[in-house]
């Protein structure tokens, strides 16, 4: 059950949004075999003067921030950071724009249905 925030520097149409959306979520179901409907995204546009980023990129810059559980080997995290560059590359985004950030807090500090998720 990840949770992932998608974060750009522009207004995109609907349609552009729930590619991107569908984008992320079909990378996480690749890499991470997410159960099927597990689409816990989030879309977050700002202004750029808002998003200051790095010189040299461009108003398609997108952050992705993904809250896991702890615990996946490197090879999927890779195979999770090739899937979406992959699947946004193909909706325009280059690679130079794209930053993927994982977090994995642990278990104990994931409150699920009341209880931390360390105790189910």
């Amino acid at each position: 059950m990840p949770l992932a925030k998608i974060e750009v520097r522009r207004s995109r149409p609907a349609a552009e949004v729930t590619a991107l959306m569908e984008a992320v979520y079909l990378a996480l179901r690749d890499a991470l075999q997410v159960p099927e409907n597990d689409r816990q995204i989030r879309y977050i546009e700002h202004r750029p003067e808002h998003f200051w980023v790095a010189p040299g990129k461009t108003e398609n810059y997108t952050l992705v921030d993904i809250l896991m559980f702890p615990g996946r080997p490197i090879e999927t995290k890779r195979a999770l950071y090739q899937a979406l560059m992959q699947r946004l590359g193909a909706l325009g985004i280059a690679p130079a724009d794209i930053m993927v950030v994982l977090t994995e807090p642990p278990m104990e500090s994931w409150g699920i249905r009341g209880i931390p998720a360390s105790a189910l």
